[in-house]
């Protein structure tokens, strides 16, 4: 009988469920990606949340400006890392396998499109940019060397507002963030009907994680690495810009 007991107290105990280790991150608003509010918190939050309970862990994201994100994930242990990040060389991150794809590209004023075949021919543009945003290679090496003019702000709105009010010619951002700002962000509504992505797109982007280069970074990239091949990233990006 006190067998039977114990083999009925074991069952029980296999029966219950395994609480997995939490994963936590730094993310930013920048919707539709990411946002404390935005349904699922965003579509790269929707990916990496389904890789991570597909391999028995739960994913937490606290959100913060761009620059705090990345300072806190690289220097306070609680932070594995932040996302969603373009992929650039730097020997205190490492990169999880790719969590989706944003294209990156100008926006313009109507009024004024801008026709370039290369990065040359816009040396006498201002270009906007976000403080602290990787763009592409090309661009920011051509910037911080001073071949090309920039202007930086602290958010892609800033941005929108000073080409619709023809402060600057271009600024830098991805296509699905401008459909996202032009529909949503009310103090953009002047300047729904006056912008327009360039003809030429910059590349279609990869997104990731950066974790950090130590042993929690190196363990939570194995597992999100393990559970993206579980998934379909795409498809779950894809859906939620289809809703």
């Amino acid at each position: 009988m006190h067998n039977l007991k114990l083999m009925f107290f074991s069952l029980m105990l296999l029966a219950l469920p395994v609480r997995g280790d939490v994963l936590t991150l730094t993310s930013l608003e920048w919707p539709p990606y990411a946002g404390r509010s935005l349904d699922s918190q965003g579509a790269s939050v929707a990916v990496v949340k389904a890789a991570v309970e597909a391999m028995g862990h739960e994913l937490t994201v606290e959100f913060y400006p761009w620059e705090r994100a990345v300072h806190l994930a690289k220097n306070q242990a609680k932070y594995a890392g932040y996302f969603p990040e373009y992929y650039f060389e730097a020997s205190d991150l490492i990169f999880s396998e790719p969590i989706g794809t944003g294209p990156l590209g100008f926006v313009e004023n109507k009024a004024n499109p801008i026709s370039w075949s290369n990065m040359q021919d816009l040396k006498s543009t201002k270009i906007g940019v976000v403080r602290g945003y990787v763009n592409t290679e090309e661009l920011d090496s051509m910037i911080a060397s001073g071949a090309l003019q920039s202007e930086a702000v602290t958010s892609d709105s800033q941005n929108l507002k000073k080409v619709s009010g023809q402060r600057i010619p271009l600024a830098v951002i991805d296509s699905n963030v401008l459909s996202y700002l032009l529909a949503s962000d009310k103090s953009l509504k002047g300047a729904k009907d006056k912008l327009q992505m360039n003809a030429k797109l910059l590349e279609e982007k990869q997104l990731f994680i950066a974790f950090g280069n130590d042993e929690t970074g190196k363990k939570w990239k194995s597992i999100v690495d393990q559970g993206l091949k579980k998934i379909d990233a795409n498809q779950i990006m894809s859906d939620y810009f289809n809703k």
